[in-house]
């Protein structure tokens, strides 16, 4: 992917005064950053101490020339430059060298926590995002953090864009002004015709916006909309169309902002399974709370029996989680104890007081009607898009538009694995910070492409990797090729070198990838 000479090419340095350029320091971290050795990204001195680093990095590069004074000044120069400028040339090219092209672009936030102080006050100056404490994605409010804005195409999960933001920016405030600032970008050299996002991009002011700016946009709608419940509430799921296996959906126009929409309430086989047990635990929580109420008013004592049945009215109309299987009102008549004079108070009998009282009975059972229509809420979702040519993106191109968004939550957990970084960073400088960001996500970038390319070349080819049951497969993971690759040696006996342990399982790897990996891995004669 020529990531190290790219960045050569963009950032002036002096190469004569310099070991270790930009470039390859870069090329270092990124490599290191894979992690899957368990040296993490700021081990990186460490991790090189083992690696051939002149094969590796560049001729002349030894281990102890990247230590943290050099990494770190890299990092400094990739801040100096623009770290989302630059992240967006290096994934231009990769995109192209690639040769992928997706009509959708995928858009989600997440966030990265920090131990100790920094100093935000007066918030982002010269370009400098503040890390403090923010929505946190982690559940660690306590902590100070920064937010990554991220931005993958669809095939390959390949990162196109990012943008590191300050720990205190939300999604609905940053996502408009990131698609604004870059969109003619993603349309002219990737080629996307739709960006997707979460309901966090929904509003009616950023629906507005984004169609004035001639951006389409994929979205889910906040559940929260009044309009939304209503087309859900609405919404007849027999009568759906099928749309592809497990789903079915109904298109409606929507106005919505003022912004003339198509709105595709999609129902889910599978969103209504997994939903089956919690709705019947949180029914059976609330009907327990509706049941502790009824029986207090069982208790109640009333003066009439119209008094009663307008109690009972009341408190079944206000009923949401129970029904009730029997329910009555009774009158109670009060008695009192009349004593005989007789000797030993024989022919002592109870004799009624006049006093007449109004009781309520009953028993409730758990709703079915409330089960079933929670479910069903549970069960539907609604998609929206201001394409309004149904030739241009049918219902069923905007679900599976919709349902790519995985590909940058996958990103995301990619990005947050501890084996990739520590749980939370160590870096002093909010630059160096920011820097890092680029770092991690290039490790995606790199990682999700290599990752492409395997699949693609082992479906391609007909080959197959073995599993971790030893089972063939057209689909593994980078991670786990990286793990089987790992204690294969070059040993070296002046001209002559033996690469040691390799296994046949290797060559399939090496073939799909080209001649340039098996040269690599290939033993070479004296």
């Amino acid at each position: 992917m020529e990531i190290g000479d790219r960045i050569d090419e963009h950032i002036a340095q002096d190469f004569d005064e310099r070991e270790v350029s930009v470039g390859q320091a870069v090329k270092a971290m990124v490599l290191n950053g894979f992690g899957f050795v368990q040296q993490r990204l700021y081990l990186t001195p460490q991790f090189f101490e083992r690696v051939p680093t002149e094969r590796l990095i560049g001729e002349g590069v030894r281990p102890k020339n990247l230590n943290e004074g050099v990494l770190g000044r890299a990092l400094d120069d990739l801040f100096e430059y623009g770290v989302t400028e630059l992240f967006r040339d290096l994934a231009a090219q990769a995109g192209e060298k690639l040769g992928l092209g997706s009509r959708f672009a995928h858009l989600d936030a997440t966030s990265f926590s920090f131990h100790g102080e920094y100093d935000s006050g007066g918030g982002p100056k010269d370009g400098v995002i503040c890390i403090q404490q923010g929505y946190s994605r982690d559940n660690r409010p306590d902590l100070n953090q920064a937010v990554l804005d991220m931005i993958v195409e669809r095939k390959a999960g390949l990162p196109v864009l990012m943008k590191p933001l300050s720990g205190n920016v939300n999604d609905s405030g940053s996502f408009p002004e990131l698609i604004d600032r870059h969109v003619e970008h993603l349309q002219n050299v990737h080629g996307f015709d739709y960006v997707v996002a979460d309901s966090s991009l929904y509003s009616a002011d950023h629906v507005e916006k984004l169609t004035e700016n001639g951006v389409k946009f994929v979205s889910r709608v906040p559940e929260t909309i009044s309009e939304a419940k209503r087309r859900i509430q609405e919404a007849e799921i027999e009568s759906m169309d099928s749309l592809t296996e497990g789903y079915r959906g109904e298109e409606c126009r929507s106005e919505y902002g003022d912004t003339e929409q198509r709105w595709l309430v999609v129902y889910s086989e599978e969103a209504e399974e997994r939903a089956r047990e919690s709705v019947r635990e949180k029914v059976q929580k609330e009907h327990e709370e509706e049941a502790k109420a009824f029986s207090k008013l069982t208790r109640r004592e009333f003066a009439c029996r119209e008094d009663a049945e307008q109690a009972l009215e009341e408190f079944e109309a206000a009923l949401q989680a129970s029904e009730f299987a029997r329910k009555q009102v009774t009158r109670a008549t009060h008695y009192a104890l009349e004593e005989s004079s007789s000797p030993g108070g024989e022919g002592n009998r109870l004799k009624e007081t006049g006093k007449v009282e109004w009781l309520i009975e009953g028993a409730l059972v758990p709703s079915e009607e409330r089960k079933a229509n929670l479910l069903k809420q549970k069960s539907l979702f609604i998609v929206a898009t201001n394409e309004l040519d149904e030739e241009k993106l049918s219902a069923e191109e905007l679900l599976r538009g919709c349902k790519g968004q995985v590909q940058v939550e996958r990103g995301f957990r990619y990005l947050k694995d501890p084996r990739l970084l520590a749980d939370s960073m160590y870096l002093k400088s909010e630059r160096r910070i920011m820097a890092a960001l680029m770092i991690i996500t290039l490790c995606l970038m790199v990682y999700s492409t290599l990752e492409w390319r395997i699949r693609d070349g082992l479906q391609a080819q007909d080959l197959t990797f073995p599993d971790q049951k030893g089972n063939p497969t057209q689909r593994p993971t980078a991670r786990w090729v990286f793990e089987r690759f790992l204690g294969i040696h070059a040993l070296f006996e002046g001209q002559k070198r033996l690469v040691l342990n390799m296994k046949d399982r290797h060559i399939p790897i090496l073939t799909v990838l080209g001649q340039r990996y098996g040269r690599l891995y290939a033993s070479r004669p004296p």
